[in-house]
Parts: structure tokens; C-alpha cells; sequence
């Protein structure tokens, strides 16, 4: 998702680490050290900090406000604005869904304690079963938390009840 102006929801402070991550994917992907970035070069860079490959419209749209006048791409500052902006926009828990529907084959809403012990499997197959049982508890006890103190689950409650 790129975003050229101001979102209507809150958007989320960038930190140092990401600061410095921003920086140092320009100047990796810069593998000539032109000083800017070219359009091939900065969708390798946005794959690197996004995980994607940008479509040729959200490149066409990233080029255009992040070149400057005499510059055949994108310098160091405006490509740090466009992906600190670009950073600040994403959701923070998009990846946390994407990994919990990994987990989820059976489409369910929920995992059981099987569905969490296979997906572990397949990505940590050396990690102690010990682990991914305490792991599964305190997503248990975390979610029971999260719904005993939402007013709106009692309602929910009462009106299946």
C-alpha cells in the first residue's frame, strides 16, 4: 500500500532500527554508489523492506515523487521520506494475520493445540515440543485475557445465550 498524503488512522512512529534499515537498503541497493537509486534498483529495495515487488503503477508513483530535478532516480533523502511514510502506513498486525492464517489450514478462526504443533513442524522442525506447547498456552491465556476484558464479548454472549 503507498500512501501520498495523509491517512484518516493513526500512523505509527518509525524508530532508529528502521531508520537505519531504510538507509542502509539505499545504499545496497545503490551497488554502483551513484548516489541514487534507479527504478530496478529501488524495486529490489522496496522487496527488501517490504517483502513485495511493487507494481509498475506504485513504482511509477514512487519515482515520481522521489526524483528531484538533474537526477536520472531516486536520492538518499526523498527515497528515506517515501519509506519512512510508506513504513508508517502498514499495518502493524498484517504479518501477525499472514502467519496466523498460515497456521490456520482448516480455516477455523482458531488453532488447537495440532494445528500449532504441524505448523511448527513444518517451519521449526528442530524446536522442542515443550516449546511450542508453552508457546500455545500463553497465546491461550493472552486470548482469554483479551476476551474476559472486552465488554463486547459479553454481549455477543448474551445474544447467542
Amino acid at each position: 500500500m503507498l500512501t501520498t498524503g495523509r491517512s484518516f488512522r493513526n500512523e505509527r512512529q518509525i524508530n532508529d532500527a528502521e531508520r537505519k534499515k531504510i538507509e542502509l537498503v539505499f545504499h545496497q541497493c545503490d551497488v554502483d554508489k551513484k548516489g541514487y537509486l534507479s527504478r530496478e534498483d529501488l524495486k529490489i529495495a522496496v522487496v527488501m523492506l517490504f517483502g513485495y515487488k511493487p507494481s509498475k503503477s506504485e513504482t511509477n508513483i514512487l519515482m515520481e515523487n522521489g526524483t528531484i530535478k538533474d537526477c536520472k532516480g531516486v536520492p538518499l533523502e526523498p527515497f528515506a521520506t517515501l519509506m519512512r511514510r510508506k513504513m508508517s502506513a502498514e499495518d502493524p498486525y498484517e504479518k501477525a494475520r499472514q502467519i496466523f492464517s498460515a497456521f490456520d489450514v482448516h480455516c477455523r478462526g482458531f488453532l488447537k493445540l495440532d494445528d500449532f504443533k504441524s505448523a511448527f513442524k513444518r517451519v521449526a522442525p528442530r524446536l522442542q515440543e515443550r516449546t511450542v506447547l508453552e508457546a500455545f498456552r500463553q497465546g491461550q491465556y493472552r486470548s482469554r485475557q483479551k476476551h474476559e476484558s472486552n465488554p463486547e464479548s459479553d454481549r455477543c454472549k448474551q445474544a447467542n445465550g
